[in-house]
This record gives C-alpha cells, structure tokens and sequence, in this order.
C-alpha cells in the first residue's frame, strides 16, 4: 500500500538548480501552514521565515556575488554565527561528506584539479540554484541549544511539505556567511540568528547535477533495537 507521507520523505533530497517556473502563491502558503505544526519545546514555536522572489531575491543575489568575488569590499563577507561542521573531521563522516562532493563534481564533469569550475559551482548557491522562491530562517539569539533541534524539525517540514506541493528543495547553510547583507535588506534584527537558507522550486530534471544520489546508511547500522 503506498505510503504519500513515506514517499514524500524518500523522493526528499537537495536539488541544485531549477526551472525558472514560478511557485504557486497557494502552494507556498501550505508548505509554510504545514512546518508551523513542527513541535518545539513548550510550544515556543520559535521560528521565523522570510520568503524572497523577484527583484527582493535578486538584490540579495547581486551583493552576496560581488562580497564573494570581492568586487565591492564594502560588502564584507560575515563569519557564521555558530559552527556548522566540526573542527577536525572523522569517520564516517569524512568518507561521507567527500563522496558526496566528489559525485556532485562527477556529476557535473568538473575535474578535481579544476579550483575555479569547483568555485563557480559553489557561487551557484548565492544564485539560489535559479529557484524562483528563497527562504532564510532565524531564531532568536536569546533562546538556548535545545532551539536548534526545534528549527531543524521545523525547517525539514518545509522540505518534506515542497515534495507534498511536486515541489523540491535545497538547504543551504551557505547563506550564513551573507547573514549582514541579509540582514539589512530584510530588515531583519540582530537578535534574530540566521540559521539557513532555502531555495525552493520545480527541478530542472535536465541538469546533471541533479542525478546525483547519495548513498544513505542502513537502518541497522545506526539503530539499536532493545528488548
């Protein structure tokens, strides 16, 4: 028997460039309905979104470029606000973040050599991977460690709910080093802490990015059944 809920979370995964196809405004709003019935704790629901397209998504785009390429130094790129990814890496999760950016670049034919196709790629990011809808999210700086599980469950709902809508995903943790351009465009305060980004759209199935597939682990090798 199919499982709609099951089969959304199997075909979930990060899309990195889409079609220039607008999101239906219905759709967006039910995507967002749908992740505010996220839990947190006590019911804080400490989440807050905020949805750039058009001309909005496009300024962003321009400064976030010329930071990165330091074409107008006045547009300092801004240090993360936490760490992401650890220190030192260690297995397995070294040998799985490198098979994962070794196919994407497979995928792509870029050669491991090739610095300046590998920085081109990761400058798409910026480019919201040509998704026509972008999503920041934030919490307030003010709340404590056991908020960043209750925006991570939040923020998969949104990724999980795209694929309810035919819609498909990229999270992008990228965006947090732009979190002072975001900010002030946004108007977004600085008790707000920048947790990701999203782009958001309707996948370009043409792309060779896009036939990547990571290899995700068994159930029973990170699961302990006690009776």
């Amino acid at each position: 028997m199919s499982n709609p809920v099951h089969d959304a979370i199997m075909s979930r995964r990060s899309v990195r460039k889409f079609l220039d196809k607008d999101v239906p405004e219905d759709a967006l709003r039910r995507i967002l309905q749908g992740a505010g019935m996220a839990p947190s704790g006590h019911n804080t629901q400490p989440w807050q979104v905020h949805v750039v397209r058009g001309a909005m998504k496009q300024r962003i785009t321009e400064k976030a470029l010329a930071s990165a390429s330091g074409e107008v130094t006045s547009l300092k790129t801004s240090d993360p606000e936490f760490e992401y990814y650890p220190t030192e890496w260690f297995e397995p999760y070294l040998g799985r973040r490198r098979a994962t950016g070794f196919g994407l670049y497979e995928a792509l034919g870029i050669g491991r050599e090739d610095k300046q196709r590998r920085s081109d790629q990761m400058l798409r990011n910026f480019k919201f991977f040509d998704a026509p809808v972008g999503m920041f999210i934030t919490f307030s700086r003010r709340m404590a460690v056991g908020t960043f599980m209750d925006v991570g469950m939040f923020i998969e709902n949104i990724l999980i709910g795209a694929r309810g809508e035919g819609l498909h995903s990229c999270g992008q943790v990228a965006w947090c080093n732009f979190h002072g351009i975001i900010r002030e465009e946004l108007g977004i305060d600085d008790d707000q802490l920048m947790a990701c980004g999203i782009s958001l759209g309707f996948e370009d199935t043409d792309a060779p990015e896009n036939t990547l597939r990571v290899e995700k682990a068994p159930v029973d090798e990170w699961t302990t059944f006690h009776d």
